[in-house]
């Protein structure tokens, strides 16, 4: 008899998603199927209206679908409640926004900590794992500033450390780069690429092409439905970078 091959982070068969009810009714997702396996690198591209974002919220456990199932590390997301929903959430997946989303008049490291404050993690713990977090993504020397004390891409790894803490299956980021400067680009692509390198699971939601060269594999969808699904090679090293003298201006 065969063994069971591993689980995939992530299995999606027919998700819909539906807006509105009648004439007013829109279908944002048409039936999406897709799974993605541990250590894999996707970026999942699409023009404003593809149904990108939608999905990204299911994904995430931050929306439900109209039907079709979706599981998350094995744990069907439509048998859990609303208190297990939130423990994957914060357990499972770690989340990286293109607005940073971090807390104004709190440090990196109080930011880090956070979501191991909500999982209830000890103090020592969760002080040790956050520092670990911030080393990772090279934010050692500013781990008492405040956001206001930050430059934008220094701001983004604080939100990629803050999405690491908690060794989530997946790590999740929407448009992670929008908001940055090419320097500050560069910075934050190397380190999810440094981070797949080292097994973790990454999706990734773009609309540029040049974020999506650093996938593995690349999702293009067009109007809810997915119409490209392809494997690439992943660009070969960082990402070019301006002489120190100019990263500094540029940030």
């Amino acid at each position: 008899m065969t063994a069971p091959g591993p689980v995939p982070v992530l299995r999606v068969r027919d998700l819909v998603k539906e807006y509105g009810e009648g004439d007013a009714r829109v279908r944002a997702l048409r039936g999406i199927s897709l799974d993605v396996e541990r250590g894999d690198y996707v970026a999942i591209m699409g023009a404003s209206g593809s149904g990108k974002s939608t999905l990204m919220n299911i994904l995430g456990c931050l929306d439900i679908p109209t039907s079709g199932t979706y599981l998350i590390d094995g744990a069907d997301v439509g048998r859990l409640d609303e208190h297990q929903l939130a423990i994957l959430r914060n357990r499972r997946v770690g989340f990286v926004f293109q607005s940073f989303n971090l807390i104004p008049r709190m440090s990196a490291l109080a930011n880090v900590e956070l979501p191991l404050v909500y999982g209830g993690i000890g103090q020592a713990d969760r002080r040790a794992r956050a520092l670990a977090a911030l080393e990772q993504v090279g934010l050692t020397d500013r781990v008492h500033h405040e956001p206001n004390q930050l430059s934008g891409g220094q701001q983004q790894r604080v939100a990629v450390a803050r999405a690491l803490v908690t060794a989530p299956a997946l790590l999740l980021a929407d448009e992670p780069t929008g908001n940055l400067d090419t320097a500050s680009t560069g910075d934050v692509l190397e380190i999810m690429d440094r981070l797949n390198e080292s097994g973790r699971t990454i999706v990734i939601i773009t609309h540029e092409d040049d974020v999506a060269k650093h996938a593995k594999r690349v999702i293009r969808l067009v109007d809810g439905e997915i119409v490209e699904d392809r494997r690439q090679a992943p660009v070969d090293g960082p990402p070019p970078r301006l002489p120190e003298k100019d990263r500094v201006a540029a940030r």
